[in-house]
């Protein structure tokens, strides 16, 4: 009797996890069905850029290009950075499923200095809702 309760619970535990029943896979993807099985997508030509060395006082930007490889409309519902020395434009149209965009990042080094990392968080009605973009920069004394 006993090993019949064993294999029970086990097969009833495999058929949980295999159905979703389980506790997530901590990707932080937190898609749902919204009955029409369609979803947006979000990708980035690339997450990091470096500026490499900047003056301090410079207005250091970069555009960083995404696509919607999803099969309905991206909407980009809002994109924060670490600090207010960065700051992002963004156009806030749907993106159609194929089709690109821009996230252009501007960084004032103003009273800045030394290696410099800001972070971007966008966030969208893509499958994975967040993404994190990185830039840095080691910002030098402008004096010769």
């Amino acid at each position: 009797m006993k090993k019949i309760l064993v294999l029970f619970f086990g097969i009833t535990a495999l058929i949980s996890f295999s159905c979703g029943g389980g506790s997530g896979n901590g990707t932080g993807d937190s898609s749902v069905n919204t009955g029409s099985g369609s979803k947006a997508g979000i990708i980035f030509k690339e997450y990091e850029h470096s500026f490499g060395k900047v003056s301090e006082g410079e207005k250091a930007a970069y555009v960083f290009a995404f696509g919607n490889n999803g099969t309905s409309d991206l909407v980009i519902t809002s994109v924060s950075t670490t600090c207010g020395c960065t700051v992002p434009k963004y156009d806030t149209n749907p993106i159609s499923p194929g089709k690109s965009g821009n996230l252009e990042v501007i960084f004032d080094t103003s009273g800045r200095s030394g290696m410099q990392t800001k972070t971007i968080t966008v966030k969208s009605n893509a499958s994975k809702p967040v993404v994190i973009l990185k830039i840095t920069a080691e910002v030098t004394d402008n004096i010769n």
